[in-house]
């Protein structure tokens, strides 16, 4: 992905950590609901499963809403920043091509937060998947299609 100057600054003493625990969120372009249409989500969920299968994170929680992705990933190998952008860049590219459109579908950036091991990682995967029943998209979570948890 292309980085603006002043994205540039904000990366400035972030740093990755393999083995460390992070949760990772990434906002869609001016907050288009493209999430809405879940089978478009799911595509961005293909491209976050195939970085957990080829051993870049594990993948601990996730909800996808319909203008932004909270992820719960403990960092297995690489950088947050080459995760983030792969993710990013090939849902992009399958999202697009669905929709036979052109364009951005990301903000630029993300953000991160490094979680330590004495949290409790369950009420943490917890709040993150109850992000549809807070905003009133569905009564029960089993009927969201866009979340997951290795606990539940």
């Amino acid at each position: 992905m292309p980085v603006a100057a002043k994205a540039c600054g904000l990366r400035k003493g972030r740093y990755s950590e393999v083995g460390h625990i992070y949760l990772l969120t990434a906002v869609v372009h001016e907050r288009q609901s493209v999430f809405s249409d879940w089978k478009l989500g799911r595509l961005l969920v293909e491209q976050m499963r195939a970085a957990n299968d080829e051993g870049m994170v594990k993948s601990l929680a996730f909800v996808v809403m319909p203008d932004h992705l909270h992820w719960l990933v403990e960092l297995r190998r690489g950088t947050l920043a080459a995760l983030m952008c792969r993710v990013k860049s090939r849902s992009c590219r399958s999202i697009n091509l669905k929709r036979n459109s052109q364009g951005r579908l990301w903000q630029r950036g993300y953000h991160e937060r490094a979680l330590r091991r004495e949290e409790n990682l369950k009420s943490v995967a917890r709040y993150i998947v109850m992000n549809p029943l807070r905003a009133g998209l569905v009564q029960r979570l089993g009927d969201y299609p866009l979340w997951d948890a290795v606990w539940i």
